[in-house]
């Protein structure tokens, strides 16, 4: 009788890990892989500024492609998602009153749905969008108006149509005169009379290339500017 006992137990509990494991195995497994895609290979974005208008506008959704810039450095004239200023400028990490948020802890606010919620949200875990202007040894510099002499040459920027203005004391943008360093980019918003970019971050403005996270390659919405990104 007490062996019958034990068996019926062992079919319980048998039964119930194969129920277990047929419900949220696929479940589990489509996590995994979607996180594995989107650490390795790829990512799904979206605009949510206008910092690179008329190209790119307010929620769009692009596809940021990982592999290449592992192994080359960036082009000039490459949209390139980073990690947020908040996580590697000197300057604005002393400013911080807590702790610098582990890339664990980023990958779990940042994940769909969970990034929902705003009262987890960090600013150290943001990602940004901007266009690489210079690259490594580049000598740079960029007027008031947001116009670039690259290495001594003037660059004709058809993608710009917002340069700030002179006109007004608030849409004035600081000069840059400056060579950028080696490991290191310096990136600019489309919009250039609206975009907190390398000019205004406190501690010289670099990018470095390990903080970029990828490459912008394609918008798949909204589905009437479907496209290769230029």
């Amino acid at each position: 009788m007490q062996q019958n006992h034990s068996d019926s137990s062992k079919q319980f509990k048998n039964r119930w890990w194969v129920s277990f494991f047929d419900t949220w195995g696929p479940i589990s497994l489509t996590i995994l892989l979607y996180i594995g895609i989107r650490h390795f290979i790829a990512e799904a974005r979206y605009i949510p500024s206008g910092s690179m208008l008329p190209g790119l506008k307010v929620n769009d959704r692009l596809i940021v492609e990982k592999l290449s810039l592992r192994q080359r450095s960036p082009f000039r004239g490459e949209i390139v998602v980073f990690n947020s200023p908040y996580s590697f400028d000197a300057k604005l990490i002393a400013n911080r009153q807590t702790k610098l948020p582990s890339k664990f802890k980023c990958s779990f606010i940042t994940f769909p749905l969970i990034s929902l919620l705003p009262t987890i949200s960090d600013q150290a875990c943001d990602a940004y969008i901007k266009r690489v202007i210079a690259v490594e040894g580049d000598r740079l510099f960029i007027n008031t108006k947001g116009n670039i002499l690259l290495n001594d040459k003037m660059i004709e920027e058809p993608y710009v149509e917002n340069f700030c203005s002179n006109e007004s004391e608030f849409n004035i943008c600081p000069k840059v005169n400056t060579i950028v360093p080696k490991g290191h980019v310096f990136v600019l918003g489309d919009n250039r009379a609206n975009s907190w970019d390398s000019r205004f971050w406190p501690n010289g403005g670099f990018l470095p290339e390990k903080e970029i996270i990828g490459k912008a390659t394609w918008r798949f919405w909204p589905v009437s500017r479907f496209g290769q990104l230029e």
